[in-house]
Formats: structure tokens, C-alpha cells, sequence
């Protein structure tokens, strides 16, 4: 299977996002690549612009910056969407209360593949509302499934899947939460 770009965005300026946050937490370019798990030259990639790199690379290397991954993305005045191995998420809203950044996704998690999603940093939960299909999700180590009207919630700072159950496509709502404030000054 070939992956799908993440992004229906400007690669440029998420690059330039990426390479901002990088530097202001003096991270060398091989050093993030190393905490993230990815090549070196796939995030040189990114930061230029050359590369629309999956959804699942977008989250190892914010996860590794300590961010949302909506602090790297355009504010959703026009609906962000982000394609990873078997889910489209469509980022509606981020918003900051206190010292607490949300985002919320709208999903769609086809039938058939597992998505395996990178731990996020230290604190970051998920809280995911299924309205049609059903899902299984959470750690990878002690996932649970939830079907239309349920509600999962996890602990998001270890790795983690979404794996649909049965041929129909899920339907569902995310919240990340994330401590502390996130918003990319300059954005």
C-alpha cells in the first residue's frame, strides 16, 4: 500500500513551521529525526517543503517538539484535512482554556487497515465518539471498541491504533488534549 500525503495544505509553510519550533527548542535536524523515528532526509524534506509527508510522520515529529500537531497546520477557517494509512481527519477547531490546548477532529477510519500512531508527549489524552461503525482503539498494548454513541478515552503518550471492526467505515468525533499552551506566535 502507498502512503496518501497528509496534508492538503502548503507543505512550504508547514516546513517552515516545523523548522521554527525545531530550532527554538534546539534540536538538531538529526536529532529529531532520531527522537521521531523517522530519516533524517525524510525531515529535511519536510522543513523544505519538498515532502508531504504522511499524518503519522506529522505526529512523531510534533509529538518529539512537544506540540499540537495543529500548531504546525493553518487555523481551520478552511477545513484542514490530514490523510494517515486508514484515517482522514479533518481538523475543525484548536482552542487554548487555561493552560490546556485542544484540537478537535472530525474522522472518517476506513475498513482494513490498522493505523498505528506514535506516542505523544508526556500528559496528551484522547477522547474519540464513534456515530457510525465500530472501532477499536487506544494503546496498542490494551486497546478497547466502542460502536455508535460510545465513547473512548485514553492516555496518548504511549503508542497507540485505530483499527475499524467489520467493512463499514467509522464515523467519529476526536478531542486531543494537550498541557499547557501551544499557539505558534508568527503563524
Amino acid at each position: 500500500m502507498t502512503s496518501r500525503p497528509a496534508l492538503d495544505a502548503d507543505s512550504a509553510e508547514v516546513g517552515r513551521r516545523v523548522r521554527r519550533l525545531r530550532e527554538a527548542s534546539g534540536v538538531s535536524l538529526s536529532e529529531l529525526a532520531r527522537r521521531a523515528g523517522i530519516g533524517k532526509a525524510t525531515l529535511s524534506g519536510v522543513e523544505t517543503g519538498r515532502r508531504n509527508p504522511t499524518l503519522e510522520t506529522l505526529w512523531a515529529i510534533t509529538a518529539q517538539l512537544g506540540v499540537p500537531i495543529a500548531t504546525i497546520l493553518d487555523p481551520p477557517a478552511q477545513s484542514q484535512v490530514m490523510h494517515g494509512a486508514a484515517v482522514d481527519a479533518t481538523l475543525l477547531e484548536m482552542f487554548e482554556d487555561q493552560e490546556v490546548t485542544y484540537e478537535l477532529y472530525r474522522l472518517r477510519i476506513a475498513p482494513g487497515v490498522t493505523q498505528s500512531s506514535p506516542a505523544h508527549h508526556t500528559g496528551v489524552s484522547e477522547h474519540l465518539t464513534v456515530f457510525h461503525g465500530v472501532l477499536t482503539a487506544g494503546p496498542a498494548d490494551a486497546p478497547a471498541t466502542a460502536g455508535p454513541g460510545e465513547h473512548l478515552r485514553w492516555v496518548a503518550d504511549v503508542p497507540h491504533l485505530y483499527r475499524v471492526e467489520g467493512a463499514d467505515a467509522v464515523q467519529a468525533m476526536l478531542l486531543i488534549r494537550y498541557p499547557g499552551r501551544h499557539t505558534l506566535q508568527g503563524r
